[in-house]
């Protein structure tokens, strides 16, 4: 069955989250503020699920329409062919958002689209109510510039939840940013991977998942697996073909490291989880006194803002100690993502290329130094 479909994101990572649909195979049809589109049938579902490093969610998209008023809202969901999803006893529930939109009101738009649905539904089983006790399909609209799009879940818990990292530290960074951090140092087998300030490990965790081509869905469940609609024998044969990609002669090796010797036990416990410990060195250290190794290296960090973590000031102090410290790592490869407003000036140099990027809400920077320093 031929489906539409759509890939969220956090703000920013869209390019990236396109590249990894292409490398899938899978044709991109649009791309918006947090969501890429794209086609595909019942195994892309899977495979998507599966493989995406920095999506937050899978979408079946059942329809899109203008939607300026309740009624056009309520027409257009009830003209959309639910039954082909949703079973007579099924679960499904309903939340959204709306962006620059006429309808601003969420809590009225979960209810028109909850009447709609329930009125399609009722013509279709002949039933009034509905017992709402069988499998769950979660209703999620999307309301942007007045017009509506309808989708399915199809992810459940949000794919950044990989499985491995249960404890994290005090300002934990998603996952799929970790991942897109990583991906965009374009991590290589023959090239150190450091992550200084490691806290509980996810960005160096994330590098190794990729260096073993390891897929980040791998350990985990979805939605979508209790779905009549997607035979289970597609996700049987998805993650077999997972594993047998999975790099095990891989000769990569990630540092992991950080001030806090306490976060260490968590790192490898992570690491662990993720099945990719044996390619990590974790070891307590001071990222001001960093040193080189003989061998090429990048090192990708996510220090304090002066947010969660430290002071303001001190978070300046650190910049700058990290500045005089990373000056003596050239040709070294550094990114940095910070949401401090002013980090190249206390870090002392300005970066080569520069990233907008966000920390669940937090509007932060990547600062990318990749040219050898002069």
């Amino acid at each position: 069955m031929k489906l539409q479909l759509v890939a969220t994101c956090l703000f920013g990572l869209e390019k990236l989250l396109g590249e990894e649909l292409d490398a899938l195979g899978m044709k991109r049809t649009e791309t918006m503020d947090g969501r890429v589109f794209f086609e595909g049938d019942e195994a892309d579902v899977v495979r998507a699920n599966l493989h995406l490093r920095c999506a937050e969610h899978v979408f079946v998209l059942l329809g899109r329409f203008p939607a300026t008023g309740f009624s056009e809202l309520f027409d257009g969901v009830k003209a959309l062919p639910w039954e082909n999803w949703i079973g007579k006893h099924d679960l499904f529930p309903v939340k959204g958002h709306a962006i620059k939109s006429k309808l601003f009101s969420v809590p009225d738009c979960q209810s028109i689209v909850k009447k709609a649905v329930v009125e399609r539904l009722s013509a279709t089983y002949g039933v009034k109510w509905f017992t709402e006790t069988g499998i769950k399909y979660q209703i999620e609209f999307f309301i942007f510039k007045d017009v509506a799009h309808l989708m399915i879940d199809t992810s459940g818990v949000p794919l950044h939840k990989r499985g491995y990292r249960p404890a994290a530290g005090p300002a934990p960074l998603r996952e799929t940013l970790a991942a897109a951090l990583a991906l965009t140092s374009r991590p290589r087998e023959d090239v150190l991977f450091w992550d200084p300030m490691c806290g509980s490990g996810t960005i160096a965790i994330e590098a190794a998942l990729i260096l073993a081509n390891k897929a980040p869905g791998l350990t985990r469940d979805f939605a979508a697996e209790a779905f009549p609609q997607i035979p289970s024998t597609l996700w049987a044969d998805a993650r077999a073909e997972a594993e047998a990609a999975i790099r095990h002669d891989a000769a990569f090796e990630v540092y992991a490291s950080d001030i806090d010797e306490d976060i260490l036990d968590t790192v490898y416990e992570n690491a662990l989880r993720a099945g990719v410990e044996e390619h990590m060195n974790i070891f307590q250290a001071d990222v001001r006194k960093i040193q080189k190794e003989d061998r090429r290296g990048t090192v990708v960090c996510n220090p304090p803002y002066g947010e969660r973590l430290m002071t303001p000031t001190e978070a300046e102090q650190l910049y700058r100690d990290m500045g005089r410290a990373f000056s003596a790592l050239s040709p070294w490869q550094i990114y940095i993502i910070t949401s401090h407003p002013q980090f190249e000036r206390f870090y002392g140099r300005r970066a080569d290329k520069i990233r907008k990027l966000y920390n669940g809400m937090i509007p932060c920077n990547l600062y990318q130094y990749f040219k050898p320093r002069r």
